[in-house]
């Protein structure tokens, strides 16, 4: 019997893998006969899974939308990577899903195993979410990598670690672990790095392997009022950062459903004809992001800061104007 149910939950994991299977594939992946493979496919119709089949000789089965939800079946690192993603939502990462990926990270960490509920939970208690405009392209990083860090953090034990800086070479790493950071769209672990013997953030796509040492270590006082403030601090030593503000001819509530998870908007004084206006803030290492932001707003704009903004303004304006004109010509 033993058997039978662990065979039908990786019937159910296959099918939930992959669109169609054919069902010879399947029976063969499962090793069994095409005959064992209906009796579980009926197994699973029973518990609700809305299986179809398709009958001949190249006939299959799929997995189709059903009425209703019914339990899913995901392996260890797939589960860790489901609560990374709903804790991210959880911090506002997405607009309006914030309360609704709460309540879901809650029921997935409580039918976890333990040994997947420590690294989880280690994850939340290690991070910082930081509010900030960055323009950064999202980075991908390993839930492996994350939760191994995590843990480190929370139980206070030095890491080793391989570490590729923006430019240089892969550098072996001793650091004491202090928190998470997660800034805008990327990762970064804060720590006391016990060879040059500073603190340090490091960005965690560039970091690989990590692995605890086993060794316990008190924790340091931060130069800073929190990591998230000294990861930004130290972005801003190495990056030309500009805060960008501008007024925008529409309502606060209008642009801040499309771009407030990337900047600051608020109501503004009407304009001169008693339109109403809008006022942006966000900083960003680049300019070309708020140019893009500001020029899919679909109204009339003016720039209050920076400088090197309103110049880039006007240097798109005239190439946008001088290829209206060529337009016409051709």
């Amino acid at each position: 019997m033993a058997d039978t149910s662990a065979r039908t939950l990786r019937l159910l994991s296959l099918l939930q893998g992959r669109r169609y299977w054919p069902g010879s594939e399947l029976a063969e992946r499962l090793q069994v006969s095409a005959r064992t493979l209906r009796r579980d496919v009926d197994r699973l119709r029973e518990l609700g899974y809305p299986i179809q089949a398709q009958r001949g000789v190249d006939g299959g089965y799929q997995l189709a939308a059903g009425t209703a939800l019914p339990p899913l079946v995901v392996d260890d690192e797939e589960a860790v990577a489901l609560a990374v993603g709903l804790q991210v939502a959880a911090q506002g990462a997405v607009d309006g899903t914030a309360e609704a990926s709460t309540r879901a990270l809650a029921k997935v960490i409580q039918v976890m195993p333990a040994r997947l509920r420590r690294r989880v939970e280690a994850l939340g208690a290690a991070t910082v979410p930081a509010t900030w405009g960055s323009s950064a392209a999202p980075a991908a990083v390993d839930p492996v990598v994350l939760t191994t860090v995590a843990l480190a953090c929370r139980d206070a034990e030095r890491l080793r670690f391989g570490y590729t800086a923006a430019a240089g070479p892969r550098t072996g790493r001793h650091v004491e672990p202090h928190r998470l950071v997660l800034l805008g769209r990327r990762w970064y672990l804060v720590g006391y790095d016990l060879t040059r013997q500073d603190w340090r953030s490091f960005r965690l796509d560039r970091l690989s392997e990590p692995r605890g040492t086993g060794a316990r270590f008190r924790p340091r006082e931060l130069p800073a009022a929190d990591a998230a403030a000294f990861v930004q601090a130290g972005i801003g030593a190495v990056t030309a950062v500009y805060q960008v503000e501008a007024l925008v001819d529409a309502p606060a509530g209008t642009v801040r459903e499309r771009y407030g998870r990337w900047a600051t908007v608020e109501e503004a004084a009407p304009g001169a004809a008693g339109q109403p206006r809008s006022r942006i803030r966000m900083t960003a290492d680049q300019l070309d992001w708020p140019m893009l932001l500001l020029g899919g707003v679909g109204a009339e704009f003016e720039v209050i800061a920076p400088p090197e903004l309103l110049d880039l303004v006007r240097d798109w304006g005239r190439r946008f104007t001088q290829a209206g004109h060529c337009g016409r010509g051709g």
